[in-house]
């Protein structure tokens, strides 16, 4: 056991996470920020405005399988119940909001895990219902070309830029889900979550990766599979000398490992749920500013929850990337009923400034200044 002792300024340690494209929680936020965006388009091209609607709510319940060596099986099917709020009627017309939840869902499914058999081993649920009318009402004054009210009273937290740990941590995960990567070593499942810590002598890396069983012949070969994933990562992506872990909690004496018939933890028992994964860069990071508003699912137009956490992310880069200081940390927060341009305050801190602040100043207000179409970044890149 290491205990570190050190001042509030100690910088010497590190530790951040990352949970893959198929681990249940990443699972529950990516579908719900799906079904937001094609709701989005729907109203979009039915109506040349989005209607109001916040979508942020999923539990994704685990199945359960009998995973095998060279092929197992899911016996009970992993249950996605999605729920929140959607205008489902606009005059005459009626918007089919649960169908195109459903639509989204196992779309999405399909596409990203590649051994779950969605048409069998999934049972999609959706029960969105429609909003409030106050929120419903606070949110009109975009569809009249206004600038939206804030739905909410939240906070948004950004920073920039990322440090090396934090930036092979997402490398990890993004290169063994890659493509090239799967069809190298197609025994990688989707579900894998890295844990990186840095003390001021080593960098430590534990790699938990769902290993799929069709492609396993026995426990020799997962061995030998494991060992030839961790030398890929050791040279193609980590830092020399970085210590390597991957599926610790495997027992070789007793053969307990970490296969699955589909590549997630989700068919047997993980469950999963809206807003207990990354944060909108991607990661959780416990020594670094963040907030635990969960940004997936909600309206891109008027939850300040979701905006914010965009714009305070996107504002802390550009101070970077523009040369006005060598680090940043944005905070910005709300009023509910109050215009989204018009926080109650933007806190920026910086670190080696380089230019006069008031250079800082002009570049947050031209970016407030843009807020209210901030919207179309989410919807024409998801």
């Amino acid at each position: 056991m290491n205990i570190l002792i050190g001042p509030l300024s100690d910088d010497r340690v590190e530790m951040a996470e990352r949970k893959g494209i198929g681990h249940p929680d990443t699972i529950c936020d990516e579908i719900t920020e799906q079904i937001s965006i094609e709701l989005c388009r729907y109203y979009l091209e039915a109506f040349g405005a989005i209607m109001h609607h916040n979508v942020d709510k999923a539990l994704l319940i685990g199945g359960q399988s009998l995973p095998a060596y060279n092929g197992g099986k899911v016996i009970k099917p992993i249950s996605l119940i999605i729920a929140g709020r959607a205008t489902q009627q606009v005059g005459d017309k009626t918007i089919p909001v649960a169908e195109i939840a459903i639509e989204t869902t196992k779309k999405w499914l399909a596409k990203n895990i590649r051994h779950l058999d969605v048409a069998k081993d999934v049972q999609v649920v959706a029960n969105i219902r429609p909003g409030s009318a106050e929120l419903v009402e606070l949110f009109d004054r975009f569809g009249k070309g206004e600038t939206p009210l804030a739905n909410d009273t939240s906070f948004g937290a950004g920073f920039y830029p990322l440090t090396p740990l934090e930036r092979s941590i997402i490398a990890v995960e993004e290169r063994l889900n890659s493509p090239v990567v799967k069809k190298q070593f197609p025994f990688i499942g989707e579900d894998i979550k890295v844990m990186g810590v840095k003390s001021d002598t080593a960098e430590y890396y534990t790699i938990a990766i769902a290993m799929v069983d069709r492609y396993v012949a026995g426990l020799q070969d997962y061995i030998s599979n494991i060992k030839t994933i961790e030398t890929f990562v050791r040279v193609n992506i980590l830092p020399a000398g970085a210590d390597i872990y991957i599926n610790t909690a495997d027992d070789y004496a007793r053969e307990s490992i970490y296969l699955t018939v589909t590549g997630t933890s989700a068919e047997s028992g993980d469950d999963g749920q809206v807003g207990r994964g990354n944060r909108i860069n991607g990661l959780i990071t416990p020594y670094r500013p963040m907030s635990l508003e969960a940004t997936a699912g909600k309206n891109p137009v008027s939850h300040v929850g979701k905006i914010y956490n965009h714009f305070a992310m996107n504002l802390s880069r550009a101070v970077v990337e523009q040369g006005f200081a060598e680090a940043a940390q944005v905070f910005i927060v709300s009023q509910i009923g109050k215009p989204i341009d018009e926080p109650q305050l933007l806190h920026l801190k910086l670190k080696n400034i380089q230019v006069a602040e008031k250079y800082i100043a002009e570049l947050a207000r031209e970016r407030l200044g843009g807020i209210a179409q901030f919207w179309k970044s989410m919807i024409y890149t998801g």
